[in-house]
């Protein structure tokens, strides 16, 4: 394998591209998948973008204007079909920028799109994603100790399988980042995928995970909260009990895994907000509220001032 990409040897920009592995991603070579991006919003001043074909996986920098030296890695949702990349990207970056985070928003590479391993392939583009960010932490002005991961619905999946694998070897160490820790600090994850076990799971990521007909060690793999333990990061979660997408038991076993090992963590189920709702989406209900809810948790933490 050749030399991974190191990223910038500059100083941060706005709106800077990095990539997390030099050209293609490994296993990825046979992939016959194309990048392309579909306009989906019937409204022209309202964009909802989709990404698919993704064969080198990025970090996205959106940089805030006083940077506190936090670092929040933002995975958008789309059933590991897609990658949504306007109302859980850009405008979750324009939530967190105004409280000094500095944020990477993160194209992974979906794992039914012909790569080698196709399952392992988000976990991998995650980890190199909090690999690099740490492994350039100090040229790039942030803290090590404060990086941050926050996933929608299906990237909630990668995000807890971060949160449980976050060692798990998935790929030979190439270069220094691969061997710089996976280990997130902390995870946001909202409406999140985490279950694989066919009475809760979200059947279309499921398909496109593991496919029609895992094995119940495919099942058991892939569904995290199998897997946590004691060396997890603290965990944000917010659900609502009325969606009917990803079901609200996702959450719930995620938060009991979690418990159960003995780490910290804190769970939102409101009553309201359907799957989906994001920042703007449940606007009018109380689950709009989950921002602040989640920016306090960061303060108890001490993940911000």
């Amino acid at each position: 394998m050749k030399a991974m990409n190191t990223g910038s040897q500059t100083p941060l920009r706005d709106g800077q591209v990095i990539e997390l592995w030099r050209g293609m991603a490994p296993g990825s070579e046979a992939s016959p998948a194309r990048p392309t991006i579909v306009e989906r919003s019937p409204t022209p001043f309202r964009p909802d973008r989709a990404l698919t074909g993704i064969l080198t996986p990025s970090l996205t920098v959106v940089l805030p204007e006083r940077p506190n030296g936090v670092a929040v890695i933002v995975a958008p949702g789309g059933s590991y079909a897609r990658i949504v990349l306007d109302k859980e990207g850009y405008e979750v970056a324009r939530w967190l920028c105004p409280l000094g985070v500095t944020v990477f928003l993160l194209t992974y590479r979906l794992p039914a799109e012909g790569h080698q391993n196709g399952a392992d392939v988000p976990v991998q583009d995650g980890q190199r994603a909090v690999r690099m960010v740490r492994a350039h932490a100090a040229q790039w002005g942030l803290d090590p100790g404060r990086i941050g991961f926050l996933g929608f619905s299906a990237a909630g999946h990668l995000g807890a399988s971060l949160v449980a694998n976050f060692d798990r070897s998935l790929v030979p160490a190439a270069d220094d980042i691969d061997r710089t820790s996976a280990r997130p600090d902390f995870a946001v994850l909202a409406y999140p995928v985490v279950s694989m076990e066919a009475d809760v799971a979200h059947m279309d990521s499921r398909m496109n995970l593991i496919g029609a007909n895992p094995s119940s060690e495919m099942v058991k793999r892939h569904s995290p909260d199998r897997h946590v333990s004691s060396s997890a990061p603290p965990v944000f979660i917010v659900t609502a009990d009325d969606d009917a997408v990803v079901p609200a038991e996702n959450s719930v076993r995620l938060y009991l895994a979690m418990r159960r090992a003995g780490v910290a963590a804190e769970l939102h189920v409101f009553k309201d907000g359907g799957h989906g709702f994001s920042l703007e989406h449940g606007a009018g209900l109380p689950v709009a509220g989950w921002p602040r809810l989640c920016e306090a948790w960061m303060v108890r933490i001490g993940m911000l001032a």
